[in-house]
């Protein structure tokens, strides 16, 4: 037993000591510590304790065995009964090794009560040994001069150790501390001196950066090491919340840490039982709110500063502002009685115990209006608790169990939306069966919620909870429904939403019908019948009515009565009305116009259309809106607008300026102008006569049996010709929209100046311009340049810019040096010099301007022969040039000066003088010779390459004399005539030294970094005979420098200093994706032997090359001599990940904005002192800005970055990389804060349950996470969609005014973040009417730059985030919130329901929600194009697919909702048609142009089939109308053209020039880019109708890799088999039976241009995924597809079987979306269709001898049945026939040959032909897929048939002849290599002509030699 134990407890200590790669740079760590289970982690102070006993181990093992002990109490008191998971394990390692460490001790005995002693001696010690206060005095030192020096290493490495060394002692205190609590005060004061207290407590106090704290350590404000806490902004904040004298006292039970002075919040917590860490962290938040308003309202000195009135007020406003609208919507009484009667005191109080609240919140975030309820009762209760002396518990927050605020206010919230949530069965239940977080908030919006009381009435029917019933179901014991709306799954909600935009459509479609029929004319008869549109008007309105009572079943019982009566009220008006209406214009067409009636009918009609225009000018046109206020007294006028508009609590106030609605008025008068020309000139207009002379028509032959048409003025074929034209009617009105707002955004982004500098030519050309720009837009106000612009001094003013400017444009360089788009070489030509004052007397520019220019120079010196002005004008026509001569002449004098003394410089000045005079006598022709400067170069190269030697030498000297009387030597005797006439003194003296060899000899060496700069710059500028005219090389490089420098010149709000701009947070929600790439995903390979680290440098080969140059590898190095090296590795993951969409790319770029903060803070800083002297020194262009402890503060006050790891707790408790990986970032990025949601089991009652806390940590010094906040949640947060509900529980943590949502697969340059302040200052510019709540953010997509499917992508999305989304703004005032880049106001949405919306299935678009929340809330959202973001997308067909599905399915949930509802109705007219082309509107017609072929094509086959065709075409040529033919053919291929073409085509030329422009758009007709998007096409259609239909809308994970792989056939067949691969044959089938029966003058070519755009889309559908999937044409691999293929297809399903691996199990998932009534009855419908083809042909065969009777059409179900029987005959299996395998086979055989011989014989001896035979394929085919079709939808009924099976095994059959189809023109076309060679060309034509290795890419077969 003793045995056994012992190796438990060394296989646990084995297990506990193992190594771990938990450090940021890859260093092991060892210990217990890392080990604390996370049931005991909310006591971080036991991982502290056994951190500090392993860093002891070695010194002391007595002292670690005492931490390990109390270690273990801790533990012990934590859990007593080892409930927890892992406790037990953990404590028996831990006693294992305490017991170990008292084995060492060899037996002796142990004296406990000597602990504390021991403690306190090895205090003393430890901290004599490692000399803490000499520490940290050097530290300090080191700190303040570390701004300029280059000491960088040596700070952090003494920053590391202090920090370590506080952090043990920190330990070691506290462990001191807890001991004494279990003696008595006499024999503790005994053991502890009070000197040795005092030593204690102030080493404490100096741990605050080891104290987990956020951004202000509020714990300990004495510290000095954080200059934040200096701020006289933060100290007047923390000094404003302090507790003062009105307030009552705090119980004595309360204690306050002794750090700090107790404040309001600690009052609140004590009253209302608010967690802790909540209110740790709203401390943190409200005083970082106080501060950054008081520094925008004005700057506070003193040694007590105070923050003024004004700014308190600002932040509760902002905070308070929802609260305030919902007291004056209810009506109620806010809990103040005025507002002149709240003191600066109050409001902060009212302020802070509003963000308590809302931090402990959790769920309840998204219910805004039940926080105001709370919030409301909360104050009421705190006003009376404050008349009190002492503070007490809050009445709805004190329980049995204490003083909660969670458990007694928000858990019972909490546990209702929850039950709710359960009740939606994963999103399969009907949204109207479950109350999702809307209809929760809703009930607020009445007086009915304050039956729920305070504290809660939990018996009241809001709280009933969902029982159970049987099946599993869900129902509730007192039914509490819906809120106000119902979210039905029906396409009606299209017309209910946006009826005033179907209404407008229809009305005016039947005006111009009329008018066309009238033949133009307008009179009377043309007048009566234009009157029908009254009728036509009500009683739309009344079909509109009756679905305002449809859709609000469900809604009834807990609707507002007002709303109730309000719908009853609209039913009974609009139906008496349609009667009333329609009986008198019934009545005047019977009497005549001259009639009673008519007048009477005019009468109605005009008053009624007069009422409703003033009644809409009123409520529209903004101008009218002070005069509806007015109106609204009289109670006629508030009755018809509660009537006309709802009155809810959202969607009020919603108009915009006069300027305004004339814009998007006039923008959509023009749009509708061109719609109804079109529409009245070109498609009503040409049917008019073919309708007259087909209804008139008699006796026409029809080849089927008809029903209807033949007695009914041949109504189907009328139907047939109208039916196309009205649906394009419909959609084309998004057509028009596209070509206007493209047109229009064109014209926007031109006045904007985009696209302004657009190659990096333009950047050399403009590049002088640069410094300029940029101190008028990116910089602060300078005094000192608004003198020199004032006193005209140019030179100077240039000069002063420029050395502004350098700093910025260095580090923006660096960086792309650092991110690797640039090599050294490049590097040091674009660097900036400082341009110092009193050096040089001209603007230094960048080498790459310069280069080469010196020599271009002396050949035109050269070949010129005019005269010296001449020759100057020459010269000075490129400025660059002229800059280049005037600076080598400067430098050349001012180097020599330096360097030389006495005679050397006096010869120098006479040289110098003499060309002066030369110059001013107009002879330097004459005197210089130009042909001899080539000499005189090289010597000064020689002399310069000498002097940029880095250390001096006695032979480095010697050969400087010698050079330097070489270029003496050269100047004299070749290249000047030297007049010594005057200065002979001079000459004289030069002379005599000269002939004493003593001219040159005594030399300065240059040590002053700037002479060595300029002599470096001089040496580039004389030796570079290159042009760098394509400096920088880097395609990415050269963008980023494009747009940033273009940006420049774009008009943006100015700049603040850095201390009063708006504060923002950064904000990442992240999953699981990749974080960083690890060596095993990089040497990975894939079917092809392909690696991703192999990929990227084929794909990066400028880049791997700039790499290893950094990391001072050889160009040539083998891969694998990087794996060697720790730190070459890490460098190589991060290399990767930086060129993939991975968090760590995120994370570097949003970063970032940190460093860009403190560049600008910095600089501004020491401008107030003294520049040009600051600027001068070595290092402080450098990057030791960084190391400034004021820039670093000032920068961590504005900016806060969150990145939101849902899992990272459960990561980092299985071991997962992830979890490493972003522990890495955090170390490597110190201001990055990780929050996340840890789960912590424990035990209750007896009983397991799981705790859920929502955490913020950040990377302590130890590598390992530093908790900082830990707040309790009610439940598991994950409620609804799961990225809302993972920004809700970590928004918490943001801070500032601002935050901007970044999608973890962004990027952010440096450059970009320069601008973000002036960004943040739009939230202060009112746009019209409002101020902005959301700011748009321009878009650039990164990974369109290889393949061409990347590349379409990426057009496509940018022509939507840049010209589209600057429309949406401006001037239609509809952008919405479209996804990660834009920056919320902060403020304004954390108290309105949050940054997105969560509820399961219908918020699946989670991100536009926010927006259209903002909107219906009176913001205002922009869009902004002078900043932008990176954005990864999509690469590969399947991803994109996958994505576009995501959205179309988010789409058509969005039909359903209350927020597209209410914007539909609230808009005025125009706004309305905006957001509907925007929206939903745009799938919507997207869907349409998909059900237009449909519609046209089944026209076309009525036609055909029914015989009328022909019948018509006999009589006359009717239907080869022209307008009509071009109309049907043309719309198709119009409508994806203008789509995607018109928007790219003027985006290109916008941005990259016209010949640019046109080239990229040809080269994408080349690469089948028309395929792309008419598959996309089919995506969308797909998946926004079955979304409507079905529901089943869900998050769809694309995955982010890099794609350049082969996709298996059968892979491709499983994605698209449903969504496009049927509906492709469906259409083909059409096609083809059209060709068979159709009629056609025109012969081929007519059918050709008839169905051409058909045939495009039918072959898109059918072969786009294997057009665009690479190697899709080489044989080897269609062969292996081949047989996986038929493998998947024969492969019978199963338990545990995957879709992947059987064609039965996929099967069987594809129907998972059918499971309701609803749902079968409407696919029953839908696959009725497939029996026409059947009932049409049969009519058309021989055998039916020419017969129209029904017979027909029943024999031929006979013979269809007699097909079935054969079917299941030879479908028998012989396995479940064993015994009678003979007889089996000889019956198979037998029904073949009668099958054969019956067909054969009635062939010969009956009408039945061969072509019948084909005829009946094309009839029994679609027939046998309807069958499938209703049986699959009606499963569970044909399961108890019992023909499952069969059905089965028909569906196999079709999918098996389905993907031969496919299959076989692919197999065709890969037996040609040459198709696979232009394939590859058409995908990977980017890479082509980036002059990539793509066939490397693609050949696969293991190229990665070296790996």
């Amino acid at each position: 037993m003793a045995r056994a134990e012992a190796n438990w407890e060394r296989l646990v200590r084995a297990a506990l000591r193992g190594e771990r790669l938990g450090s940021a740079y890859g260093q092991p760590v060892t210990g217990i510590a890392g080990n604390v289970p996370s049931s005991l982690g909310n006591n971080v102070h036991i991982e502290e304790v056994l951190r500090a006993a392993d860093e002891i181990q070695d010194e002391d093992p007595t002292i670690a065995r005492i931490l390990c002990e109390h270690g273990y109490t801790l533990a012990q008191s934590l859990d007593p009964n080892s409930e927890g998971r892992g406790v037990l394990q953990f404590k028996t390692g831990l006693m294992s090794v305490i017991r170990q460490k008292l084995a060492k001790r060899g037996g002796a005995a142990i004296d406990r009560s000597q602990d504390i002693a021991k403690l306190q001696e090895f205090y003393k010690l430890y901290r004599e040994k490692h000399k803490v206060d000499e520490l940290i005095e050097d530290e300090m030192k080191l700190r303040e001069s570390a701004v300029f020096s280059g000491n960088l290493g040596e700070l952090e490495r003494k920053t590391r150790k202090r920090k370590k060394v506080l952090a043990t002692l920190k330990v070691l205190w506290s462990v001191i501390e807890d001991m004494t609590k279990d003696i008595s005060p006499e024999d503790a004061n005994k053991l502890i001196s009070e000197e040795m207290k005092r030593v204690m407590q102030k080493d404490a106090a100096r741990t605050e950066d080891v104290v987990p704290y956020n951004i202000i350590p509020l714990d300990s404000l004495t510290s000095t090491t954080n200059a934040i806490v200096n701020f006289p902004e933060v100290r007047a904040a923390i000094s404003t919340l302090q507790y003062y004298t009105d307030l009552p006292r705090l119980p004595g039970t309360f204690s306050v840490p002794d750090a700090r002075n107790s404040d309001i919040l600690d009052l609140l917590q004590c009253v209302f039982g608010f967690q802790g860490d909540n209110v740790k962290n709203q401390r943190e938040h409200i005083i970082h709110l106080l501060a950054n308003e008081q520094s925008r309202v004005g700057k506070l000195s003193g040694n007590e500063p105070k923050i003024d009135e004004g700014a308190v007020h600002a932040v509760f406003s902002k905070a308070l502002d929802n609260y305030i609208k919902w007291c004056n919507y209810l009506p109620l009484r806010p809990v103040w009685d005025n507002n002149d009667s709240l003191t600066k005191e109050k409001k902060l109080l009212y302020v802070c115990l509003y963000y308590l609240m809302w931090g402990e919140a959790a769920n309840v975030r998204f219910i805004p209006e039940g926080l105001c309820y709370i919030f409301h009762h909360l104050a009421r209760e705190l006003g009376v608790i404050l008349q009190k002396q002492t503070a007490e518990p809050a009445e709805s927050c004190n329980s049995g169990g204490g003083v909660s605020f969670l458990d007694n206010v928000i858990y019972p919230f909490y546990e209702i939306i929850a039950a709710e949530a359960a009740n939606n069965k994963n999103g399969r239940a009907p949204h109207s069966e479950w109350r999702n977080y809307d209809d929760f908030n809703e009930f607020f919006w009445s007086h009915k919620c304050f039956h729920l009381r305070w504290p809660w009435n939990l018996s009241d029917p809001f709280f009933s909870k969902p029982s159970r019933k049987y099946k599993g179901l869900l129902s509730r014991n007192h039914h509490y429904g819906k809120t106000s709306f119902v979210e039905h799954r029906t396409f009606l909600h299209l017309y209910h939403s946006f009826h005033r935009l179907w209404m407008f459509l229809i009305m005016m479609f039947q005006g111009l019908t009329i008018i066309a029929f009238n033949d133009g004319s307008f009179d009377r008869k043309t007048i009566l019948q234009l009157l029908s549109l009254g009728p036509t008007y009500v009683v739309m309105k009344f079909i509109e009515s009756l679905l305002d009572i449809l859709m609000m079943y469900g809604a009834y019982s807990t609707s507002r009565g007002s709303a109730i009566t309000r719908v009853a009220w609209r039913f009974c008006w609009f139906t008496i009305a349609s009667v009333a209406i329609c009986y008198l214009y019934i009545k005047t067409l019977q009497d005549g116009t001259e009639s009673a009636t008519f007048k009477i009918y005019v009468f109605v009609i005009s008053a009624y259309v007069g009422i409703k225009i003033i009644f809409s000018l009123l409520m529209s046109v903004p101008c009218c809106h002070g005069l509806a206020e007015a109106c609204y007294r009289w109670s006629a006028v508030r009755l018809v607008k509660w009537m006309h508009q709802e009155n809810n609590y959202v969607g009020r106030g919603m108009h915009e300026s006069p300027l305004d609605y004339i814009k998007y008025a006039t923008f959509w008068i023009a749009i509708l102008g061109a719609k109804f020309s079109f529409t009245y000139f070109l498609q009503i207009k040409p049917l008019v006569e073919p309708t007259r002379t087909i209804i008139n028509f008699t006796g026409l032959q029809y080849a089927w049996h008809d029903f209807f048409s033949k007695n009914n003025h041949n109504a189907l074929t009328i139907l047939s010709l109208w039916a196309p034209v009205l649906s394009i009617y419909l959609l084309d009105i998004h057509v028009f929209y596209t070509v206007l707002s493209a047109i229009y955004g064109f014209l926007l982004g031109a006045r904007d100046r985009l696209g302004e500098i657009s190659t990096v030519e333009a950047v050399h050309r403009f590049f002088e311009k640069f410094p300029g720009a940029f101190m008028h837009r990116l910089h602060v106000e300078v005094p000192k340049r608004k003198q020199l612009l004032s006193s005209g001094q140019e030179i100077e003013l240039n000069k002063f810019d420029a050395s502004r400017f350098s700093p910025f444009w260095n580090e923006i360089v660096r960086n792309l040096r650092e991110e690797d788009y640039i090599n050294n070489f490049e590097l040091e030509l674009l660097l900036m010099p400082k341009n110092d004052v009193g050096v040089l007397p001209i603007v230094q520019w960048p080498v790459f301007l310069l280069a080469s220019k010196v020599f271009l120079a002396k050949e035109i010196a050269e070949d010129c022969k005019d005269s010296q002005e001449e020759l100057w004008l020459r010269i000075s026509k490129d400025e660059y040039m002229q800059y280049a001569v005037v600076e080598s002449f400067h430098s050349i004098y001012h180097i020599l000066t330096s360097i030389l003394e006495k005679e050397g410089r006096l010869w120098v000045e006479r040289i110098y003088g003499g060309i002066r005079d030369s110059i001013s006598k107009r002879t330097i022709q004459s005197d210089l010779h130009f042909k001899k400067l080539l000499n005189v170069i090289a010597k000064l190269v020689a002399v310069l390459g000498i002097l940029r030697g880095t250390t001096e030498s006695s032979d480095l000297k010697k050969g400087l004399v010698n050079a330097i009387q070489d270029l003496y030597d050269v100047v004299h005797h070749e290249a000047f005539s030297v007049d010594m006439s005057g200065h002979i003194e001079d000459w004289d003296q030069i002379n005599l030294a000269r002939a004493e060899g003593r001219l040159f000899n005594k030399l300065k060496w240059p040590n002053d970094p700037k002479l060595k700069d300029l002599i470096k710059r001089l040496y580039s500028l004389l030796t570079i005979k290159e042009s760098a005219a394509t400096v920088p090389k880097n395609l990415e490089a050269r963008r980023r420098l494009q747009f940033f420098t273009n940006s420049l010149f774009m008009e943006m709000p100015v700049a603040r200093p850095v201390s009063e701009m708006v504060s923002f947070s950064v904000f990442t929600p992240y999953y699981s994706e990749i974080v960083l790439y690890s060596m095993a995903e990089l040497q990975k390979k894939n079917e092809d032997g392909i690696t991703t680290l192999f990929y990227l440098q084929k794909i990066y080969p400028d880049e791997w090359k700039n790499f290893l140059t950094r990391i001072n590898r050889d160009e040539n190095a083998a891969d694998s001599e990087l794996f060697g090296n720790p730190n070459d590795i890490l460098e190589l993951r991060l290399w990767a990940s930086y060129r993939g969409q991975t968090l760590a790319r995120t994370v570097r770029g949003m970063m970032y904005y940190r460093k860009a903060l403190m560049l600008q803070s910095y600089l501004e800083r020491i401008q107030s002192e003294d520049l040009e002297s600051t600027l001068g020194l070595a290092g402080s262009a450098d990057r030791h800005f960084e190391l400034s402890p004021e820039a670093r503060a000032q920068a961590d006050l504005k900016f806060t970055y969150v990145v939101t790891c849902q899992i990272y707790g459960k990561q980092k408790g299985e071991g997962k990389a992830e979890a490493a990986d972003i522990a890495l970032l955090m170390q490597r990025n110190e201001a990055l804060r990780v929050a996340y949601i840890d789960e912590v089991e424990n035990a209750k009652n007896g009983k397991p349950i799981t705790e859920y806390y929502s955490k913020l940590v950040k990377a302590d010094i130890h590598g390992k996470d530093k908790e900082i906040y830990s707040i309790k949640l009610p439940g598991n947060p994950k409620l609804g969609e799961g990225k809302p509900e993972n920004q809700n529980h970590a928004i918490i943590f943001t801070r500032g005014n601002a935050v901007q949502t970044i999608d973890m697969n962004q990027d952010n340059y440096f450059e970009e973040a320069l601008k973000m302040r002036n960004l943040l200052e739009e939230f202060s510019l009112k746009r019209g009417k409002h101020y902005p709540s959301i700011l748009g953010v321009r878009e650039h997509v990164f990974t369109g730059s290889v393949s061409s499917l990347a590349s379409f992508m990426s057009n496509q999305e940018t022509s939507f985030v840049t010209l589209g989304q600057r429309v949406l703004a401006n001037p239609l005032k509809v952008r919405m919130h479209y996804g990660h880049p834009d920056v919320f106001d902060r403020i304004f949405h954390i108290t309105r329901g949050g940054i997105s919306k969560a509820s399961r299935s219908i918020n699946i678009s989670e991100d536009i929600y926010a927006g259209f929340n903002s909107t219906l809330r009176q913001g205002c959202i922009t869009h902004h194009e002078y900043i932008q973001v990176g954005k990864g997308r999509d690469v590969g067909l399947n991803q994109i697919a996958l994505f576009e599905g995501k959205v179309a399915g988010g789409n058509g949930e969005q039909v359903l909702s209350r927020d597209i509802y209410r914007l539909g109705q609230l808009f005025d007219f125009f706004r309305m048609l905006s957001f509907y082309v925007t929206t939903v509107g745009f799938y919507f017609c997207t869907m349409l142009t998909v059900l237009t072929v449909y519609i046209f094509l089944y026209g076309k086959m009525y036609l055909a089939l029914s015989g009328v065709g022909e019948s018509i075409q006999n009589r006359a040529d009717i239907l080869q109308n022209a307008a009509l033919n071009a109309a049907l053919n043309t719309q198709f291929l119009f409508q994806i053209g203008v789509f995607t073409a018109v928007p790219m085509i003027l985006g290109f030329i916008l941005e990259s020039g016209v010949l640019t422009a046109f080239v990229q758009f040809i080269t994408m007709q080349f690469q089948m880019c028309s395929v792309f998007f008419t598959f996309s096409l089919g995506t969308r259609t797909h998946y926004f109708g079955r979304a409507i239909l079905h529901g089943g809308a869900k998050y769809r994970a694309t995955g982010r890799g890099f794609v350049v792989r082969h996709i298996k056939f059968a892979e491709n067949y499983r994605i698209y088999s449903r969504s496009h691969f049927v509906k492709g044959m469906e259409v083909a089938l059409l096609l083809v039976i059209f060709l068979a029966y159709g009629f056609n003058n025109g012969g081929a070519v007519g059918y050709i241009l008839l169905s051409i755009s058909s045939w495009i889309m039918a072959l898109s559908w059918l072969f786009a995924p294997y057009l665009f999937n690479p190697s899709g044409f080489e044989w080897q691999k269609i062969v292996e597809d081949f047989r996986d293929w038929t493998n998947w297809l024969f492969y019978r399903g199963g338990i545990g079987v995957k879709g992947e691996e059987s064609w039965e199990a996929w099967w069987e998932e594809e129907l998972q979306h059918i499971y309701s009534i609803r749902g079968r009855i409407l696919e029953t419908i839908l696959s009725l269709r497939f029996f026409i083809f059947q009932f049409g042909v049969v009519y058309h065969m021989n055998a039916s001898g020419g017969s129209t009777a029904l017979l027909v059409y029943w024999i031929s179900w006979a013979v269809l049945g007699g097909l079935f029987i054969l079917l299941l005959v030879f479908g028998l299996n012989p396995k479940a026939m064993v015994h009678f395998q003979l007889f089996l086979r000889l019956v198979k055989s037998v029904a073949l040959l009668m099958v054969l011989a019956a067909l054969v014989l009635a062939i010969l001896f009956t009408k039945l032909s061969v072509r019948d035979v084909f005829a009946s394929i094309l009839a029994f085919v679609p027939t046998g897929w309807g069958i499938i079709s209703i049986a699959m939808a009606w499963k569970p009924v044909v399961k108890k048939l019992g023909l499952w099976k069969t059905v089965r095994a028909l569906a196999r059959l079709y999918d098996a002849g389905m993907g031969m189809v496919i299959f076989i023109p692919i197999a065709i076309c890969s037996w040609f290599p040459f198709i696979s060679t232009f394939q590859t060309r058409l995908l990977f034509n980017q890479a082509f002509s980036r002059g990539l290795e793509i066939s490397l890419i693609l050949a696969g077969n293991n190229p990665n030699a070296g790996i």
